[in-house]
Formats: structure tokens, C-alpha cells, sequence
């Protein structure tokens, strides 16, 4: 599985002066967010656990920007001194790089590519390099990209008018040991003195998607890009019997202990009306899985089997009042960088896998905390907030798509 990315955050952003105060392009804010913001979830969504931010431009602004914003995810940064050019960035960011192949995209660049099948057949050809290529229609800001019938490069051609081509979009997954062999000067471009000099002599492959793409460094995509990225509302009764709920436990379905842990099915106490909110859900959702950090594991208060015996308790008696939970899936580990521990997604990830008919974009995830809220974001699900213990939580919040007192407020509402 494709797990490191390089992600390129270091341009001026220059052509967008006339939109943007004077902040580095990633940091331009689309929707009511930094665009980086809207970069890394799609990525966490897409199963990368590590990042390398290339930084140059106010670095200081995107390292204070992910200290806040994105704390749990694993990452480090990669600063130029002076610009290096898109192949010198790569290539200092490569040195840090912990896995064999990493993806690598632009900071000011989201394309929604399926990344799993590509690392499947990168791997299978054992390619230097992959691209994966836009087609587009009537266009003159890129260059187009040929490919012969084995998916290998054919031929890269400059900028002019095409009415119909593939582009380049920026979207790589790069073999580090081959990449950083060859001798680069300090400052190349990586399109120009890497791909372009060398796609006849190395395996680079390209891969056709036809997936969204946006390129916000001009002022007319960037004013597109506020519409085609702003969140659809989320209309209750709009939702289909197809769809997905992900719950919290504790909080959400029992009462929680402030600052400790359900320990045994005695300490176990159900919210009122929780019963009869899942057995209505049941008739709503298709899958309903319960998502819940549980560290009282991982720090040996409490073993597993007591996990998995109040687990067992409670799916039988929400099941003797004519609910269902399909999965419970839960994270023991300390450490908050675990993929596995919300808000990163990899729960969420691991049930879409274990579930084929889940489709994360019709997901709600119902919890009581704004890390529960952030890892629905971070899958790319909807939210619902419950105020069950954190009732002054500020309304309206980016994260948030709707908000109500208890589950049974949320269950009737549908």
C-alpha cells in the first residue's frame, strides 16, 4: 500500500497576488480553508500515513499551520534555504523518505486519483516513475503527454493549444532508490532534466484518470475552486438505505467517565433512548459500525478480553431491542500518531476494505468530540456532533455538518 508522500508547498503564488495576500499558494484559502488543508485529507482518505512537506516561501506559515491543524499525522519538513526547482525539492525531500516508492503532488494541486490501483501497477512494471495524466479538452496552460500502448511514455510536448490531450497532473509515484542514484545538480526541474531528459532511458509509465483536478494558480481557477470544493450540505432526508453510519462509543451510545475509562460491563451504562435510536438507524443504514479509541488497553488498565466482553454485552442488547452493529472496530494504542487512533482515518479505512458496499463519501460519523469530527473529515465522511458532553461547542464549525443533543435526536430527525 502506498503509505509516504512528498507534497511540494514551497511557491510564492505570485500569479494570485491579485486574490491573495502575500502567503505561500498551498495556503490560499479556498472554501474557508487553507487549500493544503483540503490536500492532506484527500490524501489521508487515500491511505498515506507520512508526510513530507518541501517547504521554501513563509515556511514558518504552513509549519505553524500543521502544528495546529494537524497534529496526530506523521510528518516532517523538508526547507529550502534557496529555491531548488521542483527536481532539487524532490530530490532533498527523497533522502528523508522512509518507504521504497512515494507518491509525490503539488501543494497547490488536488487531483482525485484512485492512488491504490496506481501503486499496484507501478509496482507490477516495476517503474522508475508514474505519472498519472488528466485528459482535458481545449486548453493551452499545460503540455500534453503521448503514451504508446504499454502505457510508457512516448513523447512530451510544450504548451500550446490542444483541443483534446492528457496532461501532466503533477501526481507522481517515484522509486527513491533510482530516483536519488542519478547524479542531479543541486537546483533542476524535475519535469524538465528528469522526466523529459530521461523518459526514453528509464521505465515511466503513465496512467490516464479522469478524475477532478484542479490547479489553483491562477485567479480564474482559484474563484472556481471556492465553488467545486465548498461542502454539500448534508440533508437528512436525502439519505439512502445504501448508506454508511459510523458511531463513537463512549459518549455517543454510553455514558463516558470524565478523564478515564469503561473498564468492565458494570461501569457500562447505556445513554436513554439509545436503544430504540439504533434500532431505528438499522432501518435507515445499511452498515452501522462502532469506531472508538480505547487506550485503557493499551495502557494496561484493562485487557482486551474485558474490551471484547463489553463489546459482546452491549451488541446484545442493543440487538434484544431490534438494533444491529455490523463491526466494532477499535484502537488500543498510546501513541496519537497511530493511523489507527482518530482522528487519523485508518478505522474508517480498514471497514470500507472489510466492507466493499461502503462508500466513505455516503458515511456519516456520529461522535461528541471535534476529534471524532476531524477523523470523519479525515475519511471523507459527513459529521454529526452530539452535545452529550460538550454542549457549548461552538455551531456553526468547519468540521461539523450537523449537530443534536443525543442519538435519539439524531435518529428521529431522519
Amino acid at each position: 500500500m502506498l503509505k509516504e508522500v512528498i507534497i511540494l508547498a514551497g511557491g510564492l503564488g505570485t500569479r494570485l497576488r491579485s486574490v491573495v495576500s502575500d502567503l505561500p499558494k498551498c495556503m490560499a484559502p479556498v472554501a474557508g480553508q487553507p487549500f493544503l488543508k483540503h490536500v492532506i485529507r484527500y490524501l489521508l482518505s487515500q491511505g498515506i500515513e507520512k508526510f513530507i512537506f518541501s517547504l521554501g516561501y513563509k515556511h514558518e506559515l504552513i509549519e505553524e499551520f500543521l502544528n495546529n491543524e494537524f497534529p496526530t499525522i506523521h510528518y516532517e519538513c523538508s526547507v529550502e534555504q534557496e529555491p531548488l526547482g521542483t527536481g532539487g525539492a524532490i530530490y532533498a525531500a527523497c533522502k528523508r523518505a522512509k518507504e521504497s516508492n512515494v507518491l509525490v503532488v503539488n501543494g497547490d494541486t488536488l487531483f482525485k486519483a484512485g492512488l491504490s490501483k496506481a501503486f499496484s501497477f507501478h509496482l507490477q512494471h516495476r517503474a522508475d516513475c508514474t505519472l498519472m495524466l488528466k485528459p482535458m479538452l481545449d486548453f493551452d496552460r499545460y503540455g500534453a503527454v503521448d503514451l504508446d500502448d504499454d502505457y510508457t511514455v512516448n513523447s512530451f510536448k510544450e504548451k500550446q493549444f490542444f483541443h483534446t490531450g492528457d496532461i501532466n497532473a503533477g501526481v507522481y509515484i517515484l522509486n527513491v532508490e533510482q530516483f536519488i542514484d542519478k547524479d542531479f545538480p543541486e537546483k533542476f526541474s524535475f519535469e524538465k532534466d528528469y522526466l523529459e531528459r530521461y523518459y526514453t532511458e528509464r521505465i515511466i509509465f503513465g496512467l490516464i484518470e479522469d478524475s477532478y483536478f484542479i490547479d489553483i494558480g491562477i485567479p480564474t481557477d482559484f474563484q472556481k475552486a471556492q465553488e467545486e470544493l465548498r461542502r454539500i450540505p448534508l440533508h437528512l432526508k436525502s439519505i439512502h438505505p445504501t448508506w454508511t453510519l459510523f458511531l463513537d462509543r463512549d459518549g455517543v451510545i454510553n455514558y463516558e467517565k470524565e478523564n478515564d475509562y469503561i473498564l468492565t460491563w458494570s461501569e457500562f451504562q447505556f445513554y436513554p433512548g439509545v436503544t430504540e435510536a439504533i434500532s431505528l438507524l438499522s432501518a435507515k443504514f445499511n452498515t452501522i459500525v462502532v469506531i472508538s479509541n480505547q487506550r485503557g488497553v493499551g495502557r494496561g488498565l484493562m485487557s482486551e478480553k474485558d474490551l471484547l466482553d463489553i463489546q459482546r454485552q452491549m451488541r446484545s442488547e442493543i440487538a434484544q431491542n431490534g438494533g444491529r452493529i455490523d463491526k466494532i472496530y477499535y484502537c488500543t494504542a498510546t501513541d496519537s500518531h497511530h493511523f489507527y487512533r482518530k482522528p487519523n482515518p485508518g478505522m474508517a479505512l480498514q471497514a470500507a476494505k472489510d466492507f466493499p458496499s461502503i462508500d466513505l463519501s455516503k458515511t456519516i460519523m456520529v461522535g461528541n468530540k471535534l476529534s471524532d469530527m476531524q477523523f470523519g473529515r479525515n475519511a471523507g465522511t459527513y459529521t454529526v456532533y452530539l452535545k452529550t458532553t460538550h454542549p457549548k461547542q461552538a455551531f456553526p464549525n468547519p468540521d461539523i455538518d450537523l449537530a443534536f443533543n443525543s442519538l435519539l435526536d439524531f435518529a428521529k430527525a431522519l
